[in-house]
C-alpha cells in the first residue's frame, strides 16, 4: 500500500464517511467543497492507501435474534507466535465472534460474542474455546449494556497535540 499524506480535506471526507457511509460521492463532494470528480479521486486513494478498510451496517442484534452479548477473557497456554496467530485465526473465524482483542495483562485475549441466549452462550464456550489445547482458562462476563463512538478523533492537518499545561493555557490566552 502506498503512503499517502492527509490533508484537511481527506479528514473532512473521513469523518462524513465516519458519520454515514452511505453518503453519495456528490453529496460528499458538496460537503468539502470539491468537484465530485477530484472527491472521487480522493475517495479511491483513500481506499488503495488502506486508510478506508470498509464500510459495516451496524445492526440492531436483538432484531436478528441475537439477545445476549458477553465478553470471554481467555488465558492461553502458550505465548508462541504461530499458537496465538494460529488461534486468532480460529477465533476470528467463529461466526458468534464480533471482535477479538490480543491484549496485555492477566489474560492473553478478550473476545466479544453475540449469541442467541445462555444455553448458545455455554455451548459456544465449551464448543469453541474451553475444549482447545492452548486455552488454559477462559471467564465470561456478560454485557448488559454497550456504547461507541461512531467517529475517531481526528487530528486536524498541520495541528499539534494539545497541551494541558497552565503555561500552554496561558500562551493560548495572549
Amino acid at each position: 500500500m502506498a503512503q499517502l499524506t492527509l490533508d484537511r480535506i481527506d479528514f473532512d471526507i473521513i469523518r462524513l464517511l465516519q458519520k454515514n457511509a452511505r453518503l453519495s460521492n456528490k453529496q460528499i463532494a458538496a460537503a468539502v467543497r470539491l468537484a465530485p470528480s477530484t472527491c472521487h479521486e480522493r475517495i479511491k486513494n483513500l481506499q488503495t492507501s488502506g486508510v478506508f478498510r470498509g464500510a459495516h451496517a451496524d445492526i440492531d442484534l436483538r432484531a436478528v435474534g441475537l439477545t445476549l452479548e458477553a465478553l470471554f477473557f481467555i488465558e492461553l497456554a502458550k505465548h508462541e507466535r504461530t499458537v496465538v496467530d494460529r488461534f486468532l485465526n480460529e477465533t476470528e473465524s467463529i461466526p458468534e465472534v464480533r471482535r477479538a482483542f490480543l491484549v496485555s495483562g492477566r489474560y492473553d485475549l478478550i473476545v466479544q460474542v453475540a449469541v442467541k441466549d445462555i444455553e448458545h452462550l455455554r455451548n459456544l464456550a465449551f464448543d469453541r474455546f474451553t475444549s482447545q489445547p492452548v486455552v488454559v482458562k477462559i471467564e465470561t462476563s456478560i454485557v448488559f449494556d454497550s456504547r461507541a463512538g461512531a467517529e475517531l478523533p481526528l487530528p486536524l492537518e498541520g495541528t499539534q497535540p494539545a497541551r494541558n499545561s497552565a503555561r500552554s493555557q496561558k500562551a493560548r490566552r495572549r
